[in-house]
């Protein structure tokens, strides 16, 4: 009985940890949305594009540790809470169309000092907003559930 009650404590622990790092990297990109979207009017210099590639990069980052940690954690069959499999499996179908935005974006504008950012930054930077703005609700709404059932 205490080896299970110790395994179920170190699962709650591995849980926590990685809503802690999700967070972290939340947090990093958040700051760096605003930072980016604060650098109007966008043209194609050093500082635009360095603080853009800097943002790009930790989009990703902040993407992956969602995916292929918390996510994958869930729908590969480590969960066993039935509530909150059932919860991802509902809230993975829109969190996976705000990754794919956030490669998009990547994709566009991760191109280091070769890259010309045109009158689209503004645009795209507002999309993708609103995309991270519905990924951060559905995370926040699998947080919940995950740390109330711990």
């Amino acid at each position: 009985m205490a080896d299970l009650k110790q395994e179920v404590q170190e699962r709650r622990t591995g849980t926590q940890d990685l809503i802690g790092k999700l967070n972290q990297e939340r947090d990093e990109m958040l700051m760096l949305f605003c930072r980016t979207a604060g650098l109007e009017p966008y043209h194609s210099n050093q500082p635009v594009q360095a603080v853009l590639q800097r943002f790009c990069q930790v989009l990703v980052d902040y993407v992956a540790v969602g995916h292929f940690t918390l996510y994958e954690r869930i729908l590969n069959g480590t969960e066993r809470r039935q509530e909150i499999v059932r919860l991802a499996e509902r809230l993975y179908p829109d969190i996976a169309e705000t990754t794919d935005a956030a490669v998009l974006f990547n994709d566009k504008y991760d191109c280091e000092d070769h890259c010309e950012i045109g009158d689209s930054l503004a645009a795209d930077l507002s999309a993708l907003g609103e995309k991270l703005a519905t990924r951060i609700g559905l995370e926040d709404q699998l947080i919940v559930a995950l740390e109330s059932k711990s």
